[in-house]
């Protein structure tokens, strides 16, 4: 599985993508740590961060093609691993039962890690496609690929995870030559049911009085309680406007999250945080790393060996963009609060180790590029 490290493996061993995906989760442990400077989020950070690059390096050095071949092999375990989080072995925060207890690492949410085995099994089928158009039953097969997990995600119930899992299949139905038909039919499908079973859900109690609030802070920010449902999109809207053009410069004594009045700074809220202690300024610098690091590995795919690879990144580069215009929507106040982390910045063992391994993966495809 793993190679021996040769001189042309770090001849060819993509450092800048390396480097920024560090250099994006070290200032992520800056804004944590700015965000709850008496808490041990940050610290708890760097070990994550430490774990997850020991895997990252695990995942570049190995050889891509074993790892896509073994897919069925890491898809049933990662079920297992949803499955275990149903059972006592689960553990309970805010509601949801979507973690489960390992020994020295903690808290680990088996939901993250299982979009690596997903994507491995939707590039595994549908790479060995010879061409030509999707047929439905190809559509049902992917579908049903992607079923298994999101499956097990509602019940725990996690909605905000799992609409997470779309992107990855989104990417592989389009670059795998989708029918024009099937969007169209699919598109409208969304358009009729996604309304009538919010409304079913409403009716049912299915669809909790906080969710319904946190999507009416967006559609009617005036009619919602500002104490209430609607306190954290308004708190993450005054957080990022208290920033202005450079930050508070570490003024604690009046910042939101130091202070408490924004919830969840280190995690759902630190896009928040980084414009409270950078800016605008901050936060364009921001962006712009992310989209340097998805360019480059874009470029990955366009240089991968085969379609598997290219279809494994481009579905990351995708899951990525998405959490990434979540999350900034979710600060700015114009989608609702879904619990969406910002990659390689939001605090969590789970989040910064799959995303590694994501990336781990990328850069095992470009560095066997000119291997046969």
């Amino acid at each position: 599985m793993v190679a021996i490290i040769e001189k042309r493996d770090l001849r060819d061993f993509d450092w800048l993508t390396s480097l920024l995906a560090i250099a994006i989760a070290g200032f992520g442990v800056w804004q944590i740590h700015n965000a709850l400077p008496t808490e041990n989020y940050w610290t708890k950070q760097i070990f994550g961060i430490g774990i997850a690059v020991v895997a990252f390096l695990v995942v570049a050095f190995s050889d891509y093609r074993w790892i896509i071949d073994s897919a069925p092999y890491f898809y049933v375990f990662g079920l297992v691993l949803l499955a275990l989080v149903l059972t006592p072995l689960g553990v309970e925060v805010n509601g949801q039962q979507a973690w489960v207890k390992l020994p020295v690492v903690g808290q680990f949410q088996p939901s993250e890690f299982m979009k690596i085995p997903t994507v491995l099994m939707l590039a595994k089928y549908f790479g060995a496609r010879r061409g030509g158009e999707l047929t439905l039953r190809e559509v049902f097969i992917g579908g049903a690929i992607m079923a298994g997990p999101i499956g097990l995600i509602m019940l725990e119930p996690d909605a905000g995870q799992a609409i997470t899992y779309f992107p990855l299949l989104a990417a592989v139905f389009f670059l795998s030559g989708i029918k024009i038909r099937y969007v169209v039919i699919l598109t409208v499908a969304i358009a009729v049911l996604v309304p009538a079973a919010y409304m079913v859900g409403v009716k049912t109690g299915k669809i909790k009085r906080y969710q319904q609030e946190r999507i009416n802070a967006i559609i009617d920010p005036d009619s919602v309680d500002p104490r209430g449902y609607g306190y954290h999109t308004i708190q993450s809207v005054i957080t990022v406007g208290k920033g202005g053009l450079s930050g508070i410069k570490g003024d604690s004594e009046t910042s939101q999250s130091v202070l408490k009045f924004l919830p969840e700074p280190q995690t759902d809220f630190i896009f928040a945080v980084t414009a409270e202690n950078t800016g605008f300024i901050g936060c364009v610098s921001l962006l712009l790393a992310y989209a340097l690091l998805l360019s480059r590995l874009i470029s990955g795919a366009r240089e991968a060996n085969d379609r598997p690879a290219m279809l494994v990144i481009m579905a990351i580069v995708t899951a990525m963009s998405f959490q990434i215009f979540i999350n900034v929507g979710m600060a700015l106040g114009f989608l609702p609060v879904i619990g969406v982390p910002l990659p390689l910045m939001s605090a969590g063992l789970s989040a910064i180790l799959t995303t590694f391994i994501a990336i781990g993966f990328a850069v095992s495809i470009r560095m066997r590029r000119f291997v046969n």
